[in-house]
């Protein structure tokens, strides 16, 4: 499940970016390149930010923002030290 989380959490801020730096674009006169390669990353970073940050401080629902309410959990292997 956390696979699954993690993507999708990816891929929503970065299909809204994408939508984001397109309507832009309209309201830009900027060519496809450009959008490509600087306003998609931007637009990408700044919507996960933006909700990230909501889903911390102001409510846990805010995380259906971003494609699943919460964030992934990353289960962390307990490391022993190899006996010599």
């Amino acid at each position: 499940m956390n696979l699954y989380t993690s993507l999708l959490r990816t891929g929503v801020p970065a299909a809204a970016g994408w939508l984001v730096a397109v309507a832009l674009r309209h309201g830009l006169d900027l060519d496809a390149t450009a959008v490509t390669g600087v306003l998609t990353p931007v637009a990408t970073f700044t919507y996960y930010g933006v909700f990230r940050l909501a889903e911390e401080h102001l409510s846990p629902r805010l995380g259906w923002l971003l494609g699943y309410a919460r964030p992934p959990k990353y289960e962390v292997p307990a490391l022993t030290l190899p006996r010599t």
